[in-house]
């Protein structure tokens, strides 16, 4: 959409028209596909990563972006559905960042399996001033870390940025049934599992329908009763 919009190639009616066309297209195709998707089974790597090319074509045909591609090997293990999806919206997001924040005229993506995880890394050749902690970076930290992945974000001022990210091709195990304290109230036991599973204090509070001050009072509450010093502590030791 971005690259048709700011096409120099294409004058305002056209882009505007092309861009519509394809926003529809992408809707139909995210309303008939994405259910399949996530409950497939499994996903050939190659064939993910062809997807994955298909979905940044714009970008090559109407934008000045360079977009190489490096195909994992064939032999590489089958991605879980759930796996494939995730990776490829991660690496749009990442290449997108990239384009915008550091002014990349090249972007270079790879895929590579190394048997338990999926290895992507995207390069481009632009101020080098990209960080995970830029707001255009940090929901695809987020994103990683909620599959159980992980990601690495370097730069070289003049040189380009990398971003680096492994994503396990098997789920993480599920976290085991809470201890049983019993000091601890409902509603804390309530945020005390949410916690566990991940949640964030307004997801939280959204969750329970109550206000995140009153979140932040309970998650205070569970350090003082468990014998916690923070958060990360709290949740480890419920697990």
């Amino acid at each position: 959409m971005l690259a048709l919009l700011r096409s120099p190639r294409l004058d305002d009616r056209a882009a505007r028209n092309m861009a519509i066309e394809a926003a529809t297209s992408a809707l139909i195709g995210l309303r008939a596909v994405t259910d399949q998707e996530r409950s497939s089974i499994l996903e050939p790597v190659v064939g993910a990563f062809a997807r994955l090319q298909s979905d940044l074509l714009p970008l090559v045909r109407f934008g000045d972006l360079d977009v190489q591609f490096v195909e994992p090997p064939a032999t590489g293990r089958a991605l879980p559905g759930e796996v494939a999806h995730a990776a490829r919206a991660i690496v749009r997001s990442s290449v997108l960042a990239l384009a915008d924040r550091s002014q990349a005229r090249r972007v270079r993506i790879q895929w590579d399996c190394d048997g338990l995880n999926l290895l992507i890394s995207i390069r481009d050749d632009g101020a080098g001033e990209l960080s995970a902690h830029d707001d255009s970076i940090r929901p695809i930290v987020e994103r990683v870390t909620a599959l159980d992945g992980a990601i690495a974000v370097s730069s070289t001022p003049g040189w380009g940025s990398s971003v680096d990210i492994r994503l396990p091709l098997d789920p993480p195990a599920e976290p085991g049934p809470l201890p049983e304290f019993s000091q601890l109230s409902i509603r804390e036991r309530d945020v005390l599992r949410l916690l566990v599973s991940g949640a964030r204090n307004a997801e939280i509070a959204e969750e329970l329908l109550i206000s995140v001050n009153t979140v932040k009072f309970h998650v205070s509450n569970l350090l003082r009763k468990i014998g916690a010093r923070n958060r990360a502590q709290l949740i480890a030791t419920s697990r």
